[in-house]
C-alpha cells in the first residue's frame, strides 16, 4: 500500500510560515518581536496572515520555544538553543534525536519532523511536554542527509510514478516525473535518487538511477539489498579499465628485493568455497632446534598505489561484502582472484611477518618486510582437521607442529584475559541455482584456531613492532584495531539476566574475563548457548580502527593491529604502506588523513555487517517459505512492543509472535523485566523461554517470519524455574 494521497501538503504554507518565524528568532536569540514586526517582515498588510502570525506565536509559545516578555511580544526561550543530534526514525512516523553525551534521547511527534529521514543529522528545537514534562522537540533543519537513494517497488501511472520505498523507516514515498523513470516498468523493483524536497510538498521528488528487477528474483533481491545500504553491486567503469592496465606479471628483478621463501613448506588452509587466498603459513626447522613460522600476506599494496582509481574506489568500499551467494569484493578480480590470491603453484609477492619459536612458543627473534613465496598445497580447514585428528596424509607433520605451537599460544592468551568468543555462524547448502535447501552450522575446530592464532600473533606484533616505544618517545602514526572495556551498566543487566538459567558472572575488573570464559564453557552444548553467547556479545564494546591506541579488551592484547587480510580491509592495506615506511627509516605519517581512514573503514564495517545479516534474513526466509504450517521448537530471543521474537534453534532463524496473535489473554511489552504479560491471567514470556512454534507466514519481500506460538514446554530447561 502507498504512503502518497497527493503530492501536495494542505498546511504547507503554515508549516512554512513556522519555520520561517523560527528562523528569525533563531538568528536574534536576544530580541524581541510582536507580530507586526513580524508581519511586517514578511510583507504581510492583510488581515487573514496578520491573525496567522498571531496564532503561530501563541503556539510557539504554548510549545515553550518562545517567551512573552509582556503582552504581545517575544523572544526566544534562552533555555531552548537549537541542538544538533542524529534522526531515529520509528515505522510509525514519529523519531527520536539522538544527541551525542545527552541523557535522553529528544522525541520528535509525526507531525514535527518536517522533512528530516532516518539517519540525518539534524537541528531541533526543544520544549517540554505540559502533559507529562518530558522533553519533546520538532526538527527545525536539516544539516546532512544520511542517504538520498533508496530501494522500492515503482507504482507508475499515466503521467507520474511513485516509488514506494522497502524501509519501513521512510515516511514518505518519492515522487518521479514520468521523463526520469529510465525505463523502468510499472512494478519493478529501482533504486530512486532523492533530487529535490520542495518546502511546500509532502514527498520528495527524484530520479530512476537503477532499475534491479522484478520482486523476488534473487539477484534482484541480493542487488537490493546493497543499494539499500548504499554498498556497490559492480566496479566503475574506470576502476575496470585500471585493473586490467595493471601488470602483474613477477620479474627477476623485483624478486631480488625480496626475502625469497620459495623453497620453503609453504600451504594456505581457508574454507573449502574460498575463492581468494590472502594468508599463507611456511615452516622450517632450525638448526638450533627452534622452528621459523612465516605468516606471508598478499602484497596488495605493491599493486594498489595511493590516490590511484582503484586506490580510491578500495577505500571507498573500505572492505568487501560477504553474502550468503556471493562476494562483492573490495577489489576487481584480477588482483582478488589473481595476482593478489596465494594460490597453490604460483610465485606470489608477500609482506610477511616471520618468528623463530620455541618449542614452547616463545618469540625468540621476528622479522617484517616483503618476500616471495611458492605455496606447495592448499588446504581446507577439514583436510588440515583430518591431519591434526589421524596424523595421517601430506604435510600431516608440519600442520602437527604448527598445531601444537599455536595451541600453546593461545593458551597464553588466555592466560593473560583474553575472552573466548566461539561465534557460531550459519551457513547454507545451496543447489546450483542457489536456492537454500539446507541449513548447518560453522564450528571452529583446531584448523580453524591454528590460521586464528598464528594471524594474531602476526597482528600483534606488527602493531608492537610500530607502536611500542620508550616513554619518553612519542610512537608514530599507525592503524590500531581497538577494542574498549565493556560497559558496566550493560554487564549488570547481562549478569541478572544470565541468573535466570542457574549461571552467575563476576562483575569484578580482575575476574570478569575469566568468570565470563567459565560462563561461555559452561553453557557450551545447551539450548541457550546461542541466545547466551549472542548476548555477551553485544554487552561488549564494538571493536574499532582507529590511530588512537587504547588496546584490545577481548584479545587482551595491549596492541592491535590488522595486518592479515588487505584483499578484503583496506586498514590492512594502510598497516602495510605505514610499516613498510617505517622500515624505510621514514617519519610518522599525517594522523589526522590516517584517522579519518580509520572512521571510514570502522563506519563502513558496520554497514558490511548488516547488509550480510540481511542476506543471512532473506536466505532464511526462503528457505521457510514452502514450510508454512510447520512446528519447530525455538527460544524467545527478544520482547517489544509489538512481540515477541523467536529464534528456531535447528536452524537459528528468527521470526516474530504478534501479541495481537497471542488471542489467550492481552498481552503488554514490560521493559523493564524483557517480558510479554498477560494482563489477565498473568502468564509472562520471557527472553530466554522456550517455546513451540508454528510458522504462519514467510514474507521475502519485506524479510520477515511471522510465527504463532503453539504451547510453552515448562521442563525445557531442565527444571530450571525463575
Amino acid at each position: 500500500m502507498s504512503k502518497h494521497k497527493n503530492n501536495s501538503n494542505q498546511g504547507g504554507f503554515k508549516v512554512n510560515l513556522i519555520q520561517q518565524i523560527i528562523s528569525i528568532f533563531d538568528k536574534n536569540p536576544a530580541q524581541t518581536f510582536n507580530y507586526k514586526q513580524i508581519s511586517q517582515a514578511f510583507g504581510f498588510k492583510d488581515v487573514s496572515n496578520k491573525r496567522l502570525v498571531s496564532i503561530v506565536l501563541d503556539e510557539l509559545t504554548h510549545q515553550g520555544k518562545l517567551i512573552e516578555t509582556k503582552r504581545g511580544t517575544y523572544k526566544l526561550h534562552s533555555s531552548k538553543a537549537l541542538l544538533e543530534g542524529t534522526v531515529d526514525m520509528t515505522n510509525r512516523g514519529a523519531a527520536y534525536v539522538v544527541i551525542p553525551d545527552a541523557e535522553t534521547d529528544i522525541y520528535i511527534a509525526p507531525k514535527n519532523t518536517g522533512n528530516a529521514l532516518h539517519g540525518d543529522k539534524v537541528k531541533v528545537n526543544v520544549f517540554y511536554s505540559k502533559r507529562d514534562k518530558k522533553p519533546e522537540g520538532e526538527i527545525i533543519e536539516v544539516v546532512e542527509r544520511a542517504k538520498s537513494e533508496f530501494v522500492g517497488i515503482l507504482e507508475k501511472s499515466k503521467t507520474f510514478a511513485f516509488v514506494v520505498t522497502s524501509d519501513q523507516r521512510m515516511p514518505v514515498d518519492i515522487f518521479i516525473t514520468s521523463d526520469k523513470l529510465k525505463g523502468a516498468n510499472n512494478g519493478d523493483k529501482v533504486v530512486a535518487k532523492i533530487t529535490d524536497w520542495p518546502k511546500d510538498k509532502k514527498n520528495p521528488y527524484g530520479i530512476i538511477i537503477d532499475v534491479l528487477g522484478k520482486p523476488g528474483e534473487r539477484d534482484t533481491e541480493m542487488h537490493a539489498i546493497l543499494a539499500e545500504y548504499g554498498l556497490p553491486y559492480k566496479f566503475p567503469e574506470k576502476v575496470e579499465q585500471d585493473a586490467a592496465k595493471l601488470n602483474i606479471e613477477i620479474d627477476v628483478a623485483e624478486i631480488k628485493k625480496r626475502r625469497d621463501f620459495r623453497a620453503i613448506t609453504t600451504f594456505t588452509i581457508d574454507p573449502v568455497d574460498a575463492k581468494d587466498f590472502d594468508d599463507a603459513l611456511s615452516i622450517k626447522k632450525l638448526a638450533n632446534g627452534n622452528w621459523e613460522i612465516g605468516v606471508h600476506i598478499a602484497d596488495v599494496s605493491h599493486y594498489v598505489r595511493p590516490n590511484t582509481q582503484l586506490d580510491k574506489e578500495a577505500l571507498q568500499r573500505a572492505t568487501s561484502v560477504y553474502l550468503v551467494d556471493r562476494v562483492v569484493p573490495m577489489l576487481p578480480e584480477v588482483l582478488s582472484n589473481n595476482a593478489c590470491s596465494l594460490r597453490p603453484q604460483e610465485t606470489k609477492l608477500c609482506f610477511s611477518a616471520v618468528f623463530e619459536l620455541t618449542e614452547n612458543a616463545e618469540i625468540k627473534n621476528e622479522w617484517f618486510g616483503r618476500t616471495v613465496i611458492f605455496s606447495d598445497r592448499r588446504f581446507t580447514y577439514e583436510e588440515a582437521q583430518e591431519r591434526i585428528e589421524t596424523g595421517e596424509g601430506d604435510f600431516a607433520e608440519e600442520i602437527l607442529q604448527m598445531d601444537k605451537l599455536a595451541k600453546l599460544l593461545r593458551k597464553e592468551r588466555f592466560k593473560k584475559g583474553a575472552i573466548a568468543f566461539d561465534r557460531i555462524e550459519v551457513k547454507f547448502n545451496l543447489d546450483k541455482d542457489g536456492n537454500p535447501i539446507g541449513i548447518y552450522f560453522k564450528e571452529s575446530k583446531d584448523s580453524n584456531k591454528l590460521i586464528e592464532e598464528f594471524m594474531l600473533l602476526a597482528n600483534k606484533r606488527v602493531a608492537e613492532f610500530v607502536g611500542k616505544t620508550p616513554k619518553n618517545v612519542k610512537p608514530k602514526t599507525f592503524v590500531y584495531r581497538i577494542h574498549d572495556e565493556p560497559n558496566q551498566e550493560k554487564l549488570l543487566v547481562f549478569s541478572n539476566f544470565v541468573k535466570k538459567f542457574g549461571y552467575n558472572l563476576s562483575l569484578n575488573e580482575d575476574q570478569l574475563a575469566k568468570s565470563l570464559n567459565n560462563l561461555l564453557e559452561e553453557v557450551k552444548g545447551k539450548s541457550e548457548e546461542n541466545l547466551i553467547e549472542q548476548l555477551a556479545i553485544r554487552t561488549m564494546s564494538k571493536a574499532a580502527y582507529s590511530t588512537n591506541n587504547i588496546g584490545h579488551y577481548g584479545l587482551a592484547f595491549q596492541y592491535y593491529s590488522h595486518f592479515t587480510s588487505p584483499i578484503r580491509r583496506y586498514p590492512d592495506i594502510i598497516a602495510h604502506r605505514l610499516l613498510q615506511h617505517y622500515l624505510d627509516n621514514g617519519s610518522s605519517f599525517n594522523q589526522t588523513e590516517i584517522e579519518d581512514q580509520c572512521k571510514h573503514s570502522s563506519k563502513m564495517e558496520l554497514v558490511a555487517a548488516e547488509a550480510e545479516r540481511a542476506s543471512i534474513k532473506y536466505k532464511q526466509v526462503e528457505f521457510l517459505q514452502d514450510k508454512i504450517g510447520e512446528e519447530y521448537d525455538g527460544v524467545i530471543s527478544g520482547v517489544s512492543d509489538w512481540g515477541i521474537y523467536v529464534e528456531i534453534m535447528s536452524g537459528m532463524c528468527e521470526g516474530m509472535v504478534k501479541l495481537r496473535d497471542m488471542d489467550d489473554d492481552f498481552y503488554t511489552f514490560d521493559p523493564e523485566n524483557y517480558q510479554a504479560i498477560g494482563r489477565k491471567y498473568k502468564k509472562t514470556y520471557r527472553m530466554g523461554d522456550a517455546v513451540r512454534i508454528r510458522i504462519k507466514r514467510a514474507d521475502l519481500a519485506r524479510k520477515q517470519l511471522d510465527f504463532v506460538l503453539t504451547e510453552i514446554e515448562e521442563d525445557f530447561w531442565g527444571g530450571i524455574k525463575e
